[in-house]
């Protein structure tokens, strides 16, 4: 019995010292829970936006592209004005989370400019807004000639991208180019384009808040040649505008002017359905998988134009 009891005080007088140690420790987690409460709160979301110069991002992207890729390129950029313009929560956010989407995030899909450029204007922009602005930058990106920015040598090309995808895009360039993925010519190029993407992202959000007007567009007069015409079909989305040029009685050529399809979702249309009315000589063609009002649309529009063909 003596010896239990000596071993019952022994662990008690353990356990005393165990709390007496803890104690200080226990007593201070209110006094961290408290501080906590002027700590500085996440502004309501979405997070607020700054006027910034479009023109200032395009270096940072372009550098960026380099350490981590194209996406991180674009988030660093963006993400650096906006820390140094509107200060937390922008300062808070890592743009090294954005390096997963080099090479369209390791799988050719979404260029990873995009990828970093959508992520900030899903930062500072309602949902609906957001997807608008994105509907713009992605039309932007697959109807201009890019790379825009080259600071340090001008590209042999500039390239038209025929879809939003990083695989798309980028063999479309190095094609026109005659240059492999290795090679500087391209890695410049993806830095341009990096850059390009950033600036454009700006210029979407100034105008979105105000802070810039859209541009004026002036009406394009269209000039065809004695053996082109013009076609038009409508769709859920807009019009759907097309050229064809004729070879005799022949269909040589068909060009997409003018189109409100969604970007990435379009291209599977626009890709086939022009070669194979070509190939058929006939507008009656099999639509594309998950592209069928697309397909349609230029099915119609091609048979428009036919329509004006003198006979």
């Amino acid at each position: 019995m003596d010896m239990n009891r000596r071993k019952f005080l022994l662990s008690t007088a353990k356990l005393a010292a165990a709390a007496a140690a803890i104690g200080p420790a226990v007593m201070s987690i209110p006094a961290i829970a408290e501080g906590q409460q002027d700590a500085p709160k996440a502004p309501a979301y979405p997070f607020p936006y700054a006027e910034i110069d479009p023109d200032v991002v395009r270096q940072p992207a372009y550098e960026g592209y380099f350490e981590n890729g194209c996406c991180y390129g674009v988030a660093k950029a963006l993400l650096g004005e906006l820390s140094a313009k509107v200060g937390f929560p922008y300062t808070m956010i890592p743009p090294e989370m954005f390096a997963n989407g080099k090479e369209g995030y390791t799988c050719g899909t979404l260029c990873g400019a995009l990828g970093g450029a959508v992520g900030v204007i899903g930062l500072c922009c309602e949902p609906e807004a957001s997807r608008e602005l994105v509907k713009k930058l992605f039309a932007w990106y697959t109807s201009v000639e890019l790379p825009i920015y080259q600071p340090e040598v001008e590209p042999p090309v500039h390239t038209v991208a025929p879809s939003v995808n990083c695989v798309d895009s980028v063999t479309t360039f190095m094609t026109a180019a005659g240059v492999e993925r290795k090679d500087p010519i391209r890695k410049r190029r993806c830095g341009g384009v990096s850059a390009d993407v950033a600036r454009k992202t700006i210029e979407l959000l100034n105008i979105h808040f105000g802070f810039a007007e859209e541009p004026v567009v002036a009406p394009v007069e269209e000039t065809v040649a004695a053996n082109e015409y013009i076609g038009t079909s409508s769709t859920s989305r807009g019009e759907m505008k097309v050229k064809v040029t004729m070879d005799g009685d022949k269909i040589a050529k068909i060009d997409i002017l003018d189109s409100s399809e969604t970007p990435g979702l379009r291209d599977g249309a626009f890709n086939t359905v022009p070669q194979a009315i070509i190939n058929a000589q006939s507008t009656e063609v099999d639509t594309v998988a998950g592209a069928t009002e697309s397909s349609k649309a230029i099915m119609e529009a091609v048979k428009d134009a036919l329509s004006k063909v003198k006979k």
